[in-house]
This record gives structure tokens, sequence and C-alpha cells, in this order.
């Protein structure tokens, strides 16, 4: 890659924004299929803050004086066919399920790609290769039209691109990108200089491909956009000087509303910008925050439905923001780390997100805290409660409770929630649950052999019966019958599978803490 170095200018001049700080929060009083998409309304929800707000305590930075109203509220991942953005779409809600046809009984490797291997020394150890936490590879279809574009203008190219394309970034510190049917590389890599932990994101546009950074192995150290027609970052925001908390990376994929997009970081900032498209953004707005003092970071990926963001912090907040704004809404305290994503569902015309929480904070053992929130006001409507420990391995001890995003089920699993639960029981185990949707009442839990930070993915078949593939941080990917969680099958792959499949007809591609990504068959 070009001198990364030199384009932490760009801090500089983001730096030179005139603050526009507001000032603390004021409280103030269907059943489908595997291809069915939910449509919005064009209403924006109310600019208020409820009592819970008044909690937390923020400033707006204003950078750009344009207006920030998000004027098209629909869900834009709505519109492209593939996997665009961590769970593939903004909701985090997987609304492009695989598919299969019966009874599916085996899964089959079809190919492995092997990523380089990063040996430098970090003061969190040396992150190799492969792919970490989440981790979930893109799937882009470009169709024939797509595909011609991109031949005619796009830098990088090798003999192997194709209309169907995977993205990916790796713990060695690389984009990559590879054909869906061969596994060979599609474009030359694009060394970003360091670990990618998290989940990359693709305009819907599909001009830019927005990077994070999840451990500083070398300075400059923050998150990018790169112009996938010019093959190169065109922008970098590196680390801020104005954040509350000190700790810059971005393991959350960020996602677009409107003309914006807008990124979590673990310094306690979200940013808002504004997106102009081939790797170049405008920061428009900035909200930092703290609570009861404190500046806590984000780890897991906004949920947005049409104005309004979610998200947790790893001190056990969850958020409601109005992105139009960027002024609290909510505040809803779940006790511990959350680093993962809530996912959001619509009931009747009322949005509901389901968040989960750690065992961390809380000391060697705990409860993990499943709740689900209204998401106009963050009231309570269930919790449900799950026994955890940490586990220490080797001087290293790894946290209980949930790591994955939930998966809402459809077809003949509608009004279900699955999810998968760490340490429960013996030490090392895990659990796939299943809940109620309406209730939070536990329907089944299935030991898996090993924990699991995994989001479990769909598959359907012609009688829209559910089938959910996940793996494990043993190597193990599981097939399992979501009516009843039966494991139909099972198969050792690599060496740890802590990152998040991409379901593609019936096929999955998905990343191992090894060196290697591979794509398997469900049949």
């Amino acid at each position: 890659m070009k001198k990364l170095h030199s384009l932490s200018l760009a801090l500089l001049a983001l730096a030179a924004c005139t603050g526009s700080g507001n000032g603390d929060s004021n409280g103030d009083n269907s059943a489908n299929d595997s291809t069915a998409i939910m449509r919005e309304d064009h209403e924006l929800l109310p600019d208020t803050a409820f009592a819970s707000a008044a909690t937390v305590s923020y400033n707006v930075e204003l950078c750009d004086s344009t207006d920030g109203t998000i004027v098209d509220v629909q869900n834009p991942y709505d519109t492209v066919p593939g996997w665009f953005t961590f769970r593939g779409s903004s909701r985090r809600d997987v609304p492009q399920a695989g598919k299969v046809s019966g009874t599916p009984t085996t899964i089959v490797e079809d190919w492995k790609f092997v990523t380089h291997f990063d040996n430098t020394e970090t003061k969190l150890g040396v992150w190799g290769g492969g792919t970490g936490w989440t981790g979930q590879p893109l799937y882009v279809n470009w169709g024939d039209d797509g595909a011609a574009r991109v031949i005619a203008h796009a830098q990088g190219l090798t003999a192997d691109f194709g209309k169907e394309e995977i993205m990916v970034g790796s713990l060695c510190g690389k984009v990559y990108f590879l054909n869906f049917e061969n596994g060979k590389i599609s474009r030359e890599p694009i060394d970003v200089g360091n670990p990618i932990k998290g989940t990359i994101s693709l305009d819907p546009d599909r001009t830019s491909l927005y990077v994070g950074q999840g451990v500083p192995a070398r300075e400059p150290f923050g998150h990018m956009a790169i112009d996938l027609d010019e093959h190169k970052v065109n922008f970098f925001f590196g680390r801020d000087p104005k954040a509350k908390r000190n700790w810059g990376a971005y393991d959350s994929s960020p996602a677009v509303a409107g003309d914006f997009l807008f990124w979590p970081g673990e310094n306690g900032t979200l940013y808002k910008y504004r997106r102009l498209r081939h790797g170049n953004l405008k920061l428009h707005s900035a909200m930092r925050y703290t609570i009861g003092g404190v500046a806590p970071g984000a780890e897991s990926s906004l949920c947005i439905y049409k104005n309004y963001g979610y998200f947790g912090d790893n001190h056990g907040h969850v958020l409601c923001v109005n992105l139009c704004t960027m002024k609290p809404v909510w505040h809803y305290d779940n006790h511990d780390d959350i680093d993962a994503t809530v996912v959001l569902q619509v009931e009747n015309g009322t949005p509901f997100i389901y968040a989960g929480c750690e065992v961390d904070r809380q000391g060697d053992c705990g409860s993990c805290h499943l709740v689900k929130l209204n998401g106009l006001n963050g009231e309570l409507a269930w919790e449900r409660t799950f026994d955890c420990k940490k586990l220490n391995l080797g001087g290293k001890h790894f946290d209980g409770g949930l790591y994955c995003t939930p998966l809402l089920g459809h077809g003949d699993c509608e009004g279900m929630l699955f999810a998968n639960i760490c340490q429960r029981g013996e030490s090392t185990r895990g659990e796939f649950t299943a809940l109620s949707t309406a209730t939070g009442e536990i329907l089944y839990a299935t030991p898996l052999k090993y924990f699991s930070w995994t989001s479990p993915v769909p598959y359907y078949n012609e009688n829209k019966e559910l089938f959910v593939l996940t793996g494990d941080t043993s190597g193990n990917l599981y097939l399992i019958k979501g009516k009843t969680g039966e494991i139909i099958t099972t198969i050792h792959g690599g060496n740890n599978f802590e990152s998040s499949p991409v379901a593609v007809g019936n096929h999955a591609v998905v990343g191992s803490r090894g060196q290697e990504i591979y794509r398997f068959t469900i049949k």
C-alpha cells in the first residue's frame, strides 16, 4: 500500500473543524420467508429525549454546516444483492438468507484460501493472519453490467475477477478480494498497516469500502475509506485528540443511512460522515459521551432504524441516538460489557431490539443479561439471565456470555430468537439457545463442544424450514435444525471459527483464526 502515514494529514484537517458543542441531555417527557423484505414508511422518528437520556453527558461537534437530516429513511441495504456490512443490513437482521433443498445432512469444504501471516509483536501479542471477531466476509454480486463496469474502470484486478466477489479484512492487516467460485485472488490485496478484527463495510453505491483497524501494530492507527476503482485509500482518520477515551480501535462495522455513514469508535465517539463516493468522506459531526464520568468504547456495530441508531458499549450501556441531531434519545443499563451488536425487528409498527452482555466486569462468575427493548423509548419488554463464567487459558481470560448477534427466526421458526451463549455449565462449553421473541422463554439449549463467538446464519428450504449454521472457537461448524435444536452434522474445519459466516445460496464463506478463509457447501 502507498505510505499510509501521509494520509494522517486528514486528521489535522478534521481537528481544525469548528466545535459546536451541545450541552448535556435534558430528559423530557407476519410471517415471512427467507427472501422477504420489509419496507419502511418515509416518516422520521421524533426528535425527543426520554428521562433515561439525562444520565448521558455528551457534546456534539459540528464540522459541516450542511443539513444533517436523513432525508431517505429506507434501509439502503434492501436494494443491493449481497452482504455489504455486518449481518447484511443496518438492522443487523440477515435479510438475505441462504437456501437449501429438503433436509441437508452434510457440510463439504469447497476451497480454502491462505492469508499472509504478520508476526509483528504488539502490546497485545502477535495477531498472525486469517480472521478474528467479528471478521465476517462481504459478498458482492456484480451482475453482468456491474462486472463489465469494474473491468473497464477498476485498478488491481486479476485474471480471476468474476461476477461474484468476496471481500474480507484479515488479522494480517490486509483486505482480500476473492473469486467466490474458486477462492482465488480477484484483486490484489490492500495492505492497511494494522490488524483488522471487525467486519469491513461496502457502501451500497459499491464505490467505497470502509475499513477499521483493530490493533495498533504500527502508526498511524484509525479507520479509512478505500476507492474500489483506484484500488487505494483515499481517506484516513487517525487518533482523535478530542476523544474522551484514548483507545482508538474500530471493530465496529460502519453503516449507511441516507447520505451519511455512521461509525462508532472504541474511543467513546460516534462519527457521522457525509458520503462523497469513491473512498471520500467528510466529517459532518461527532458525538462524544460519558456516563457516570466514564467514557466507554463501542466494539458493537451500529444498528439503524430510520433516523435512530442503537449500540452497546463496554460498560454495559445501550444507547439510542437520533442520527439527524446526534443527540441521545434514551439509555438502558444492561449491567456489563456489551460487545455483541444488537439486532432489530419491527412488530406491528414498533421497532424492538435485542441486546446481551458478557460476564466481564462482574468477576469470574456472573450473569449474561439478554433483553428485549422497545426501540422508541428504551422500555424493557423482557429480560432473560444466564449464569456464565470467565475462562482462563494460559494467562488469558475469555469472558462468558454473549458475543454473537442473535438470529431472528422466520418460516417454521417465526417468533424464535437464536443465540450462542459462552461458558455455560462446564467452563469451556457453549450453548446454542432458542428463545421466544414474545416472552423470552427458553425453548431449548443445545450444548456445543466449545464456546462460540460466531453469529449464526440461516438457511431455508422450499418448505420454509430453518437450518442454522454456526461455529465454535475450537474449529467446529454445526448445522442445526432451527425448530428443535437437533445437531444434524458437524465438521471440523479451521482451528478457531470466532468469525461470523456469510450465507450465499447453499454455501457459506467464513474465516478461521489460523490463516484460512473457507467456502463450504451445505447439502
